[in-house]
C-alpha cells in the first residue's frame, strides 16, 4: 500500500486532537461533578445536625427566584421551598422551608430533619391526602461561581401533617434535570421536558414520565403522534378530562462552536390519555388573544378550569449583548374552551378617575419608581389606544441610575372577546386606572388559594445587573380589580457586586468550603478581630431577634456580614476568606452584649 496522502494525515491528526480534547473535557467534567457532590454532601452534613422540628416566626424571605410556592391543601398557608440568589459574584442556593400565613400576613420558618439538598429550578406539587403532601422532583445545584451545575433526579415528599421529609427511592425515573414541569393527573405525577447542562454540552428534553402515587413506581410514557420539540420552562396543566396541556417554553441549540441560538416556543400540544397505558400527542390551535412570545414566565391553576401565565421576559439576542423586555401581565387559558385571554385589571369603582401612577419606594440606598401611560390616557382613567410604556428607575447603592422601559401591548384586541365572556372572565369593558402592580419580572413564584393569586419574588435585569426581588403581591382572580402589596420590596436587598478583575478560577471554586482550609482557619480569628476593632461602624448591624438562634440569624444576615467583610478586607481578598471573616463577625455580634 502507498503512503497516506497529506489530506488523510491532516484528518487523522485532527481526529487525534479532538479525541484528546474530548478526554480532557470529560476528565474536567468528572472532576467538577465530584466537586459539586462533595459540596452538596457538606451541606447535607450540616442539615443532618437537625434532630427535631423547630418552627419559628421570621421576617419575609430573602430575595430569590426559581423556588417553588405551593398552596397548602387544608390550611390558609403558602409553602415556599428552595430557590437561588446571585449577587453578581456568588450564587446562593436554599433548601429552607418557609410558610406564609394568609390570615396573619406573616412568615414562619420550619426546620425539619433530613431535608432535600439545596436546589433551584425544581418542581413541587401538592396532593391532598394524609393531611396534605408536597412532592418535589429534580432541580439543580450550582457552584458558588455559577460555572458548574449538578442536576438532581431525586424525588421527595413532605408530609405536611407530621412535618417529615421522606426521600422516595424508586428506579426508572427521569434523568437529572432542571427547568422541567410537573403536574398531578389522576393519582399520577406527570413530568415533562427540562434540560441538563454540563461542562461539555447541554441537552433539552421532551420525554414524559409518570409516577404512580399508589404503587410508587415510575413509568416512561411512549405516546404516539408528534411530540412537542424539546424545551424547558413551559406551561404544563391538567385538563378536566385528565389530559395534559403543553404550551411555550425555551430551548437553545448550537449553531457552531461557541455560538448558540435560543428559541422561544409558542406552540401548544395536548397529551391525550386514551387509556391507562396509551397516550397520544396532538397539536392544538387555541383561539383568543395569545400571550406574546416570552420565556421565564410563571404558571398556576386558577378558578373555573383556567390556568394562568404571569410575567416573563423576551430577550433580544444580538452579537455583543442580550437585551430583555420584562412583563408583569397575566394571561388566562380556558381549558374547557381552548381559548386564551388577557387578564385586564378593572380597578375599584372609586378609583376610576385617579392618575395612573405606580408606587414609589425610596430609601437612602435605593429607590424604585414605576410610571405608566400617557397624560391623555391618565386623565380619562382609561388605557390609551396605543401601547403603554412603563418606565422604572432603579438607583443602586453606588449611585448608578438605571432606567428600564417596558412596553405593554394595548387592549386594542378587546373587541375579540364575546359579550358573555366579558363579565365571567373578569376582564371588564372599562380598563381602569393602573394603581399598584408588581414590577415586570421573570422566574417569579406563583400560588393560588381561595381564588387569590399570590406572586412572590423573581428577577429583572438592567444591562449586566440582575435585581432579585423579595416582594409579595396578591390579586383576587374573580374580581380582577387591584393588586394588593403584602410585602414591599426592600431596596436595601438590591445588592450587586461587580466581578473583581483579580478573581481567578481557583479563588471561586472553593468559595463554599472544600480545599485550602489549613492556614485560613489559623488566620480567621486574627482577621475577624482586626475587622471588628479597626473602624467605627456608620450603619447599625442587623439586630438579633427575640429568641433567635445563631443559625437562623446567620442565614438571615449572611449577605450583610460578608459584604461588610469584603469592604474591610478589600477586593483582593478571596471569597472563601471573606465568608469566614463575615461569619466570625456575625457570631461575635450575636454573642456580644445586646
Amino acid at each position: 500500500m502507498g503512503k497516506k496522502s497529506k489530506k488523510e494525515r491532516k484528518v487523522k491528526g485532527a481526529e487525534k486532537t479532538a479525541a484528546k480534547m474530548d478526554k480532557k473535557v470529560s476528565k474536567r467534567a468528572k472532576k467538577e461533578q465530584e466537586d459539586l457532590e462533595a459540596l452538596i454532601a457538606e451541606f447535607q452534613t450540616l442539615d443532618a445536625k437537625k434532630t427535631q422540628v423547630v418552627e419559628t416566626t421570621c421576617p419575609p424571605p430573602s430575595p430569590r427566584l426559581n423556588a417553588s410556592l405551593s398552596a397548602h391543601p387544608e390550611k390558609d398557608e403558602l409553602i415556599l421551598f428552595g430557590g437561588e440568589y446571585f449577587n453578581g459574584q456568588k450564587t446562593f442556593l436554599y433548601n429552607e422551608l418557609l410558610v406564609y400565613s394568609i390570615r396573619k400576613n406573616g412568615w414562619a420558618r420550619i426546620d425539619i430533619p433530613n431535608p432535600p439538598p439545596r436546589r433551584c429550578a425544581h418542581q413541587a406539587v401538592v396532593v391532598a391526602q394524609g393531611g396534605g403532601q408536597l412532592w418535589v422532583f429534580g432541580g439543580e445545584f450550582a457552584s458558588p461561581d455559577g460555572e458548574q451545575f449538578y442536576h438532581y433526579k431525586d424525588l421527595w415528599v413532605l408530609h405536611l401533617a407530621s412535618k417529615t421529609w421522606e426521600q422516595i427511592k424508586a428506579t426508572g425515573g427521569p434523568s437529572g434535570r432542571s427547568g422541567h414541569r410537573m403536574v398531578v393527573c389522576k393519582r399520577q405525577l406527570i413530568v415533562f421536558g427540562g434540560f441538563h447542562e454540563s461542562a461539555r454540552d447541554y441537552i433539552y428534553y421532551n420525554d414524559v414520565y409518570a409516577f404512580n402515587l399508589d404503587t410508587f413506581a415510575w413509568t416512561k410514557l411512549a405516546p404516539s403522534g408528534i411530540a412537542p420539540a424539546p424545551r424547558s420552562g413551559c406551561h404544563l396543566a391538567t385538563t378536566p378530562e385528565g389530559n395534559i396541556l403543553v404550551y411555550g417554553g425555551y430551548s437553545k441549540q448550537r449553531i457552531k462552536k461557541d455560538v448558540d441560538r435560543g428559541t422561544l416556543h409558542t406552540d401548544m400540544s395536548l397529551l391525550k390519555a386514551e387509556s391507562l397505558d396509551k397516550w397520544t400527542w396532538a397539536r392544538i390551535n387555541p383561539s383568543g388573544v395569545k400571550p406574546t412570545p416570552r420565556s421565564g414566565f410563571s404558571v398556576a391553576m386558577g378558578p373555573g378550569n383556567r390556568s394562568l401565565l404571569f410575567g416573563g421576559v423576551h430577550d433580544e439576542e444580538e452579537e455583543e449583548q442580550l437585551e430583555g423586555d420584562f412583563f408583569n401581565d397575566i394571561y388566562f387559558y380556558d381549558l374547557a374552551k381552548n381559548r386564551w385571554f388577557p387578564g385586564q385589571l378593572k380597578g375599584p369603582k372609586s378609583e376610576k378617575k385617579k392618575r395612573r401612577r405606580g408606587p414609589m419606594m425610596e430609601d437612602s440606598h435605593a429607590a424604585l419608581q414605576v410610571e405608566a401611560g400617557g397624560e391623555d390616557g391618565e386623565r380619562e382613567g382609561r388605557l390609551p389606544p396605543g401601547p403603554v410604556e412603563i418606565v422604572k428607575e432603579v438607583v443602586a447603592e453606588d449611585g448608578t441610575v438605571m432606567t428600564i422601559k417596558q412596553v405593554i401591548s394595548a387592549p386594542e384586541l378587546e373587541p375579540q372577546r364575546s359579550e358573555s365572556e366579558d363579565e365571567e372572565d373578569g376582564v371588564g369593558d372599562e380598563a381602569s386606572s393602573q394603581q399598584v402592580e408588581p414590577c415586570p419580572r421573570s422566574n417569579a413564584m406563583l400560588a393560588v388559594k381561595h381564588g387569590m393569586l399570590f406572586v412572590y419574588g423573581g428577577m429583572f435585569e438592567v444591562g449586566d445587573r440582575q435585581f432579585t426581588l423579595n416582594d409579595l403581591y396578591a390579586i383576587d382572580l374573580h374580581k380582577m380589580e387591584e393588586w394588593k402589596v403584602l410585602v414591599e420590596m426592600d431596596p436595601k436587598t438590591q445588592e450587586w457586586l461587580e466581578e473583581s478583575e483579580s478573581e481567578e478560577e481557583g479563588d471561586v471554586e472553593g468559595a463554599e468550603g472544600g480545599e485550602e482550609e489549613e492556614k485560613e482557619e489559623e488566620e480567621e480569628e486574627e482577621d475577624s478581630d482586626n475587622a471588628e476593632s479597626g473602624d467605627e461602624e456608620e450603619e447599625e448591624h442587623p439586630p438579633v431577634q427575640c429568641d433567635e438562634k445563631y443559625t437562623d440569624y446567620l442565614s438571615r444576615t449572611e449577605q450583610y456580614w460578608v459584604k461588610l467583610a469584603r469592604r474591610k478586607m478589600g477586593p483582593e481578598a478571596k471569597e472563601k476568606k471573606m465568608a469566614k471573616v463575615g461569619h466570625a463577625m456575625a457570631k461575635a455580634f450575636y454573642e456580644g452584649p445586646a
